[in-house]
């Protein structure tokens, strides 16, 4: 995501020559490569030409701190008016209705049914809602499938009418049935099409004016850069939908829809989806967005991830097995289950400063830690609590049933042993005569 963007603002930013001053004559040149390198991210016209217009207006005939060099005074003014371009800040979806209803608008193969059980799964988990699902593709039968699909592996209930073709009458009872049933937030599907047609506009304008949701949401799949643009508008059009959702942003996209999109229909940007699993749905924080952008990294939402899979409770008991190094395979699964739910090991990689660069290059395996388990699986129930009986025979028939070399298996449970002497040493480390504090949330 951003990859080559990020890599052409670095080398613009390296354009810059100047002692003491920027100037009109030495950001000329770096201006001008900056307006290019948004250009080829499909980022429309007008929106580069202003976007550039706006930073030389900043610029020009700023002093340089004797601390900075005239580079990292334009990296500032850029991560500035960048996260001004994707709106400034995080916004949040208004819901006030009992039940509170968001209604799913965009073209079709956006993404948008998935988003809605990702959406469910973000409300039921975070939020603490009782959501219910709707079914109001009346045109796909695989579409509902789906949607039941996902719902049942986000633990979130999904209504539909199979036999209904009319998504008016579907909503509206999918919203009686929420009131019966004490449900207090509704997601309603909808259908979409290959591209926009009067028939679509019409249908889903009739199901918004029936239902009067709290919040229209716009999906739109990033990768097809200004086209998402050109479809936003049309939509925003006929709609006046709350905000948009850009999936698939974990793709090889060139990130011009996030940078066009708010610019062109003054909406913000409130998701944005980064990957397949029900948890990769992420808040839009311009903010960070262009911390990202720029290489900076982002490590508040990489804190943010961790704290959503830290459970205090578990964090005590596993303290209380480290101090009496009692920490088993069967805890070490646990952390690389916890560790795979926060997403994509790339992506993690990339929000720590500095970090992006310097693996951009490199493939990092999502299936990483798959011999890892396929390892631990193989041991039986005794062997996992106690590692100290993993004799040799013991380890030959753990590689044959994993698939793995005995040296494979070694080497896992030698690095096991340096882990758990590491984290004994920590927990009972004393500073000034006293045991260090534990970590908390």
């Amino acid at each position: 995501m951003f990859e080559n963007l990020s890599e052409r603002l670095d080398r613009s930013f390296k354009l810059l020559k100047g002692e003491g001053r920027i100037t009109e004559i030495n950001v000329a040149e770096t201006l001008k490569d900056v307006r290019k390198a948004l250009l080829d991210a499909d980022v429309n016209y007008k929106v580069a030409k202003q976007f550039t217009d706006t930073v030389k207006e900043k610029a020009l005939g700023q002093n340089v701190l004797t601390a900075i060099k005239p580079s990292q005074l334009m990296v500032k003014i850029v991560h500035d008016e960048l996260a001004q371009l994707m709106g400034g800040t995080a916004t949040d979806v208004d819901l006030k209705g009992s039940p509170a209803v968001i209604l799913m608008s965009g073209l079709q193969g956006s993404g948008k049914t998935t988003f809605s059980g990702k959406l469910a799964n973000l409300f039921k988990v975070k939020k603490g809602k009782k959501p219910l699902l709707v079914a109001g593709d009346v045109y796909r039968p695989a579409a509902i499938e789906q949607l039941h699909i996902l719902g049942e592996q986000v633990g979130v209930p999904v209504y539909s009418e199979p036999d209904n073709k009319n998504p008016v009458e579907i909503a509206k009872n999918a919203i009686k049935e929420a009131k019966q049933k004490g449900y207090d937030l509704v997601i309603v599907d909808t259908a979409g099409r290959l591209a926009i047609d009067e028939e679509m506009m019409k249908e889903i304008t009739a199901v918004k004016n029936a239902i009067n949701p709290d919040e229209i949401l716009f999906v739109v799949d990033a990768m097809t850069g200004q086209d998402a643009v050109n479809t936003a508008k049309e939509f925003n059009d006929q709609l006046d939908f709350n905000g948009v959702v850009l999936t698939k942003l974990d793709g090889d996209t060139r990130g011009g829809a996030a940078l066009s999109i708010r610019s062109v229909v003054d909406k913000p940007i409130k998701f944005v989806g980064t990957g397949e699993k029900m948890e990769a749905l992420d808040v839009f924080h311009p903010e960070r967005m262009a911390d990202r952008i720029l290489g900076m990294g982002d490590i508040v939402s990489l804190v943010e991830r961790a704290q959503e899979q830290y459970d205090e409770e578990e964090a005590k008991r596993l303290q209380k097995k480290i101090a009496k190094n009692q920490f088993d395979f069967n805890d070490f699964i646990s952390q690389i289950q916890q560790i795979k739910k926060m997403g994509n090991l790339k992506e993690l990689a990339s929000m720590i400063p500095g970090v992006g660069k310097a693996i951009k290059d490199i493939d990092i395996d999502d299936n990483a830690f798959k011999s890892i388990e396929a390892i631990i699986y193989s041991m039986t129930t005794q062997e996992r609590t106690n590692p100290s009986i993993l004799n040799g025979s013991r380890r030959q028939r753990i590689a044959k049933g994993s698939g793995t070399t005995v040296q494979e298996v070694n080497k896992l449970i030698k690095q096991f042993d340096e882990t758990r002497k590491m984290m004994k040493m920590l927990t009972t480390a004393k500073v000034g005569g006293k045991k260090m504090p534990s970590f908390r949330k």
